[in-house]
């Protein structure tokens, strides 16, 4: 089999083979339904549980009960946001308010949209050249009705890190005197599924209401994902039926995936400091290089408040598009883009969010590195990358300079303030 230099591990990971060994008994030998009343059915049901109580630890929550098991991070990201928004409709009778970020993913920004069109109002803030959300905008943004912020952890294309924490702890307190104003709570969500595998995603530190993570980004299965949900958190079904999942997510429960979901986690635990610190510098390798060997190449995303194997690069004066149909004929595997838009031929709306042009958006490429990306994968990317953008540099029509792009990107931001305030 031909050897493939994969780097895209942000859209997805291969199964770990210890996760694999962990779910094979639950296909054909232990393949009990878990609501069934006898030995086969409650041995899956007791896997499921032990699995939930593994991932309550992951995160650090309260109770095991906080931990809902769903089809996948998007379908994790539409029980929070659609949950409690209608949740709470239901309960108060007004139609609320969500803050969220430019930058979150379609499965948030899409959910948000929906939100919108069923009577609810949404406030999307900016962020700044580097991807990172400003805790003042969020402020700014707060009504009497807003129920719900939604920010993520870390982007899925440029890797940048949101100052949760921060946001966290700033809404504590906004929520303490919102109390005494006889005003609602307002409830706190992030998107940590890129993050899971790097991030010590610690809820109580974090101090969210919900958190979405899934099994595809830390090489566990594709098709499963988790919710934390703190107790007193008020959500509507995501699916109606049999009532699994709390009455939250209803049909058979699908076994093995939560078994590799929990093992994932635990791997993701275990391995995370010194799989950091090794990609980390494979990262910073890999970007220097490409700015030393290739003119007119920018960083995207926060220099240093990133993930430790995302370089995300505008390469100017070429098409990200065939960039990547040169790299694959070298059986090289990257992105331009989030993987989930890829069908796309419009640039990045993450790229755009951060104001660069489109000339420098249609630019953008994506390497991210993973466990078995080592030095000698990298440098075979980086002995063909510079031969490829100068092959396509000689036969395209457009020609800027980074000093054009920073001019256009301040100016962008200058008019998304103004349109701001």
């Amino acid at each position: 089999m031909k050897k493939i230099y994969y780097f895209d591990h942000a859209a997805t990971t291969p199964v770990d083979k210890e996760v694999l060994a962990e779910m094979m008994p639950y296909f054909s030998e232990k393949f009990g339904n878990p609501g069934g009343i006898y030995n086969l059915g409650m041995e899956a049901k007791a896997a499921i549980d032990k699995s939930r109580q593994q991932v309550a630890e992951f995160l650090r929550a309260s109770s095991s009960d906080e931990i809902i098991f769903t089809p996948g991070g998007t379908a994790s990201v539409n029980l929070a946001l659609k949950g409690l928004m209608n949740a709470l409709k239901e309960k108060t009778g007004v139609a609320g308010h969500i803050i969220t970020s430019a930058v979150e993913h379609h499965a948030v920004l899409d959910t948000t949209e929906r939100l919108v069109k069923q009577g609810f109002t949404a406030t999307v803030v900016p962020v700044d050249k580097d991807g990172l959300v400003s805790l003042q905008d969020i402020e700014k943004s707060v009504r009497a009705e807003t129920v719900l912020i939604s920010v993520m952890t870390a982007n899925n294309e440029i890797g940048t890190l949101q100052p949760i924490e921060e946001i966290g702890k700033w809404l504590e307190d906004l929520n303490d005197q919102r109390s005494k104003e006889d005003l609602g709570k307002i409830y706190f969500h992030t998107d940590a599924c890129q993050a899971a595998g790097a991030l010590d995603l610690n809820v109580q530190n974090l101090k969210v209401d919900m958190l979405t993570i899934n099994g595809s980004k830390i090489y566990g299965p594709k098709g499963i994902g988790a919710l934390f949900a703190k107790i007193e958190t008020p959500l509507w079904p995501l699916l109606d039926g049999g009532g699994q999942e709390k009455n939250l997510v209803s049909g058979t429960e699908n076994v093995p995936a939560i078994i590799g979901l929990a093992k994932a986690v635990q791997l993701a635990k275990q391995n995370r400091e010194q799989e950091n610190a090794r990609l980390s510098k494979l990262r910073d390798y890999l970007f220097n290089e490409i700015q030393k060997n290739i003119p007119k190449v920018r960083l995207n995303g926060h220099a240093k408040k990133r993930l430790p194997n995302n370089v995300n690069v505008s390469i100017l004066d070429v098409e990200g598009e065939a960039v990547l149909l040169h790299l694959n004929q070298l059986s090289i595997a990257a992105a331009t883009g989030s993987a989930c838009t890829s069908d796309s031929l419009e640039p990045s709306y993450v790229i755009r969010a951060l104001g660069l042009p489109y000339e420098a958006a249609h630019g953008s490429m994506r390497f991210t590195l993973g466990k078995l990306t080592d030095r000698t994968e990298v440098d075979y990317l980086l002995k063909h990358l510079p031969g490829i953008i100068t092959q396509l540099r000689k036969i395209s029509p457009v020609n800027v300079s980074l000093e054009s792009v920073e001019e256009a990107m301040q100016k962008a931001k200058r008019e998304v303030r103004e349109l701001g305030s």
